[in-house]
Order: structure tokens, then sequence, then C-alpha cells
């Protein structure tokens, strides 16, 4: 079979399978954590300033920052979020293949401590947050094959919505193009239209999804 066609068939299956497992959906907000903290590093990274970051109950999240108009810097910013979710689904699963799940689910409640010390400061996102990391701390302590399956779940949640993510913002640039968040604000900066920069997320997506699951799939 077509590797491209055996990932796509694999990708469909396991976010309808992991759909049916209970506070699926709360979980999947590590993706959009992940997205957030893009934008927030390359905004350092181009040395701007780094306000505060909302993590929202529907997925949805918003970095507030300041940085110089004009230039790349605001374009690289702008192509951190989605970029920066789908290769971080490459991690996980490269992590998964070395048998490191114990580092790496340390390495996610880090990155979950870091949002909340220096950029999420009220709301839904602190208290998603807290909780999370006390979730990943139980089974980090609990070990073994629990732990491994959990690290592998939350694998699975961030890379289909890596690529359910830049998928809706096609579909969005589509039909409401002035409001598909990043590939809006790009098309403003740019000659290129929303659906465009939309496209290339969600093939990008697609790549690393591919990449992802080769490891998954590989023998250790």
């Amino acid at each position: 079979m077509n590797k491209w066609l055996k990932a796509m068939l694999f990708l469909v299956g396991a976010a309808f399978l992991t759909r049916l497992i209970p506070f699926s959906s709360w979980f999947r907000i590590l993706d959009t954590m992940i997205h957030e903290l893009g934008h927030a590093m390359m905004t350092l990274l181009m040395s701007g300033k780094v306000l505060s970051i909302e993590l929202n109950p529907d997925h949805s999240g918003v970095t507030y920052s300041m940085l110089a108009s004009g230039g790349w810097s605001p374009i690289i910013v702008s192509l951190a979020g989605y970029t920066s979710a789908s290769l971080f689904a490459i991690l996980m699963f490269y992590i998964y293949n070395k048998k490191k799940q114990a580092g790496g689910l340390m390495t996610i409640t880090v990155l979950a401590l870091l949002m909340i010390v220096f950029f999420v400061q009220s709301g839904y996102g602190v208290w998603w947050l807290i909780i999370f990391i006390i979730v990943n701390l139980i089974f980090y302590f609990i070990g073994g094959k629990i732990r491994n399956f959990y690290y592998l779940l939350l694998a699975f949640l961030v890379l289909e919505e890596s690529v359910v993510g830049p998928l809706s913002l096609l579909i969005m640039a589509f039909t409401q193009p002035k409001q598909a968040g990043d590939a809006s604000n790009l098309a403003n900066m740019t000659v290129l239209p929303a659906f465009v920069w939309a496209l290339l997320f969600f093939l990008f997506s697609l790549w690393c999804a591919k990449v992802a699951l080769q490891l998954f799939w590989k023998k250790r």
C-alpha cells in the first residue's frame, strides 16, 4: 500500500478511535499549548515581547505580543504556530520510538509549567495547565505500561490536532478568508492569499504526520 495512503487511513482511524476515549477533547488543548508556545518562543527570538497567552476550552488560543512592524519578523512569528505543532508531533513519536516515554512526559510537563510561570496569567488556561501537570505527574510516577499508554495517547492526540487544525484553517480560508487566523495575518503581510498559506500549513502537517507515523511503525 502507498505510504501516503496508509498514513492517511491510519490517521483517520486513530482520530475516530481516540474520540471514543473519555475526556480526550480536554487533552487536545495540548496541541493549542504547543501552537501558542511556538508563537511566543519565535517572538522572543525575534527580539519581541510576549505579554500573555490565552488557552480556551474550545481549543483556540491567542498570544498577545509586541513586535517591531516591518521586515520578516511578523511573518516568521505567524508561521511558527502551526509548524511548531506539526514538528512537535514528530518529536513525540521520535521519543516513543526511542523508548524514552518517561523523559518525554516530563518534557511536556515542564513546558506546561513554563507556560504558567511566564505566559498564561489568568483564565481557563491557568486551571487547565495546573490540572494537566498534576495528571502528567500521576502517570509519570505510576510508570510502566500505563505511563507508556498515556504518553502514546497524548502523542496521537497531538498528531491528529496538528493535522485537523490546518485543515479547519484551510476551510475557514475558503469560506471566511478574513477570519482565518494566522493565514489571514500572513495574507495581510504578503501577496499570497489566506487559502494559499492555509494550504501550505496543511500540506506541511501531512508531511509531518507521515514522518511521525513512520517512526511509530518503525521497529524499535
